[in-house]
């Protein structure tokens, strides 16, 4: 079984996103956060740090975890307006009674470098040029860089939501994958997952996918982040389990995450060189 690591592909894109980012402006990249989750906040410091080591200004912008729909959502609607600012990321969780949905609308379309504003999502679907939630994108830029085959082939996505399942089931299907998007309400979810040649776990459920889930010889790819007990982290696939299965696995952490932290700064130096 091939372990596909993506540290090699995520020092690849930095250094992209590093030279683009040094061919024009200096590209600036805000984060509003609006929560006290710790894991959240580790995210977004490892954003900043990722940012400070390419040469993108990083400004976060902390609401606190009592901030209101209407804050979250005037705060964003000013970075948008901003000219000095080329990339927008709206952290979450948010607070009870904010909706993601709604308020990632106030995020310019031109700065949604994390592809949460529903035009953004629309004109992906469409075929059109968008930002991609960076998740769903790193989990082609994965597949890419290890070279798996997609035209005509059967890829399950397990998650729908708008981060990654049903943006990643576009993005498959433009590179002519057969796709099926599974989910909590699938029935007999193995009978479904071990038909796939591609299979993403990207349900948000711990350990979900085991050796029954999965075809002899299937490429699997872990999104999930689940927080273990001691203060790491765990995916969606039970990894000692699939492994003996699988062809290829990507490892939690280690995987998809650190492509994902790149490729929003490489959106986020495209972003600041759009004409």
């Amino acid at each position: 079984m091939r372990t596909l690591s993506g540290r090699d592909l995520a020092a690849a894109i930095r250094a992209q996103a590093e030279a683009e980012a040094a061919a024009g402006p200096q590209p600036r990249l805000a984060v509003v956060v609006a929560t006290a989750d710790e894991a959240s906040l580790w995210y977004v410091r490892s954003i900043a740090k990722a940012a400070a080591g390419v040469g993108i200004a990083c400004d976060v912008v902390d609401l606190g975890p009592d901030a209101s729909p209407d804050q979250i959502g005037e705060t964003l609607s000013r970075l948008s307006a901003d000219p000095n600012v080329h990339g927008l990321i709206m952290q979450t969780p948010l607070p009870a009674g904010a909706s993601a949905q709604e308020l990632a609308a106030a995020i310019d379309p031109r700065k949604d470098v994390d592809g949460a504003n529903p035009l953004s999502l629309g004109r992906l679907a469409a075929g059109l040029p968008a930002f991609a939630p960076a998740t769903a994108a790193a989990v082609m830029a994965l597949l890419d860089h290890y070279e798996v085959e997609l035209p005509g082939r059967r890829a399950v996505v397990v998650g729908r939501s708008t981060v990654v399942g049903k943006p990643l089931a576009h993005l498959l299907l433009d590179r002519h994958a057969t796709v099926t998007v599974a989910h909590s309400r699938t029935r007999d979810l193995a009978s479904v997952t071990s038909t796939a040649d591609v299979l993403v776990a990207a349900a948000g459920r711990a350990g979900l996918i085991g050796a029954g889930h999965v075809a002899p010889g299937a490429v699997v790819i872990d999104v999930g982040t689940n927080p273990t007990d001691d203060g790491g982290l765990t995916g969606d696939v039970d990894f000692e389990a699939v492994s003996p299965v699988a062809g290829a696995l990507t490892p939690v952490p280690g995987g998809v995450g650190p492509v994902t932290t790149a490729l929003l700064l490489r959106h986020t130096a495209r972003a600041a060189n759009l004409p």
